[in-house]
């Protein structure tokens, strides 16, 4: 009878191992699918002081091992001479490492780019101003809530943005986000936009422009396509009348200057 019952009890380990390994290969599968789903490709400005107060623990590796591209400075002013040219989707200010609240940071990040979404962290102790970022978090918490408070506030994921120098097109949600400002676009600017940032510093003839956009053969007359790209600059540029990126090429088209190392194509 002793043996009958060692018996049985192999047989259901066998059993329970044989169900379990699909069940594991399955889960872990699943697992990678949300990893890389939940990817990140955002650039972050992070101010975060190293004084006596900087003991809250560092979130920049989780960030950029989600693919977040983070340049960290020490203080507003540093941020605020960064901002232009790193043109980041989101400012996070740790205030915890300071001593003070931080509203002056993110009112001076509101004067400049007032569409940036700022997240602000204090500790536990501190006073904190509820009304100056978008978010506000209080430590402790982890990486994944971070994250999870980030995500909402910056472009989609790679696979549904564009990016060409400051310039981040949202397929998704359909929006162009450049130097601090975002705007709404309607499909046939997305994809003029995307028609130039997929090729950048590149001229673009014009009637091989308007052949790709509006899906015609009919090139005699493209003005349609010189209101379309005023639109675009009144969207992504300061001064529309002095473009900074989107360039007329006199008899020949356009070209969407941004510097070579900063444009990624999907």
């Amino acid at each position: 009878m002793l043996k009958n019952s060692a018996l049985k009890l192999l047989l259901l380990i066998k059993v329970a191992v044989i169900i379990a390994q699909p069940h594991s290969a399955e889960s872990f599968n699943n697992r990678d699918r949300r990893t890389l789903k939940s990817s990140i490709n955002a650039r972050i400005l992070w101010i975060e002081s190293k004084g006596k107060r900087a003991t809250s623990p560092s979130f920049i590796p989780a960030l950029r091992q989600k693919g977040c591209q983070v340049e960290a400075v020490e203080t507003g002013g540093e941020a605020l001479a960064l901002l232009e040219a790193f043109d980041p989707d989101l400012v996070v200010v740790n205030a915890a490492s300071m001593r003070t609240s931080g509203i002056r940071i993110c009112k001076s990040m509101r004067e400049k780019a007032n569409s940036l979404p700022i997240l602000i962290f204090y500790d536990q102790d501190q006073m904190q101003a509820t009304t100056c970022a978008d978010v506000v978090l209080t430590l402790p918490f982890t990486s994944r809530k971070l994250l999870n408070r980030i995500t909402p506030l910056v472009p989609g994921s790679s696979e549904n943005c564009l990016h060409s120098g400051p310039i981040r097109l949202d397929l998704e949600r359909k929006k162009v986000i450049c130097q601090g400002r975002e705007s709404s676009l309607t499909p046939r600017l997305i994809t003029l936009l995307a028609a130039l940032m997929r090729r950048p510093n590149e001229v673009l003839e014009r009637e091989k422009l308007f052949q790709e956009v509006w899906e015609t053969a009919y090139t005699v007359d493209t003005r349609t396509l010189d209101v379309h790209i005023s639109w675009l600059r009144k969207a992504i540029e300061k001064d529309p009348r002095n473009p900074r990126f989107l360039k007329t090429i006199r008899g020949v088209g356009y070209r969407l200057d941004v510097p070579p190392s900063t444009v990624s194509k999907k």
